[in-house]
């Protein structure tokens, strides 16, 4: 568990790379809880260079500054052979940048209906922000799912941060103003 200025996040590692990370929630308790879901058998351990720079980075990302994931070592072996393939797409898409799930499915030469599967993909991304799914965006720019705390709230932040604009999710039942 670390601090950032956006709250507290966890990461979970084994000797192959980063197999978890928690994106941030209001306590250290409840970042620790949602992470224990999905890493139930980690431990407390001092990390090591690879996931001290990793945290490093998440705390630079969550102070606005422009950061790249994508040389940190993950072990996704859980995964299957089409997500991992997602996964490396994603995390390919740049700070700053956004992509769809169509236009994802289309790069890796899959037909439109696999964009829902690259939108289950994101939803399971057992490394949110390290494969950065909040970068993934429903048709037409709208801001689509997301699953870390704060929902779709969470994902507008974190692009704002990175400059990226959208706007969110209209009500989905409107009054008349009689």
């Amino acid at each position: 568990m670390f601090e950032t200025k956006a709250g507290f996040c966890g990461i979970a590692w084994n000797g192959t790379g980063i197999t978890r990370f928690q994106l941030p929630t209001d306590s250290a308790a409840a970042t620790e809880r949602l992470l224990r879901r999905r890493a139930p058998d980690a431990e407390p351990a001092a990390p090591t260079p690879d996931v001290a720079e990793a945290v490093a980075a998440v705390q630079r990302y969550f102070e606005g500054q422009e950061t790249d994931f994508s040389g940190l070592r993950l072990d996704l072996g859980e995964q299957d052979a089409f997500f991992r393939r997602i996964y490396a797409a994603a995390r390919r898409v740049k700070w700053g940048q956004t992509t769809t799930y169509g236009a994802l499915a289309k790069d890796l030469g899959a037909g439109p209906e696999a964009a829902r599967d690259v939108g289950q993909a994101m939803a399971r991304n057992p490394v949110a922000l390290i494969i950065p799914c909040h970068r993934v965006l429903a048709a037409g720019g709208k801001i689509g799912g997301f699953s870390a705390p704060g929902g779709s709230a969470a994902k507008i932040r974190m692009l704002a941060l990175e400059g990226v604009h959208v706007e969110p999710p209209r009500p989905a039942q409107a009054s008349f103003g009689f």
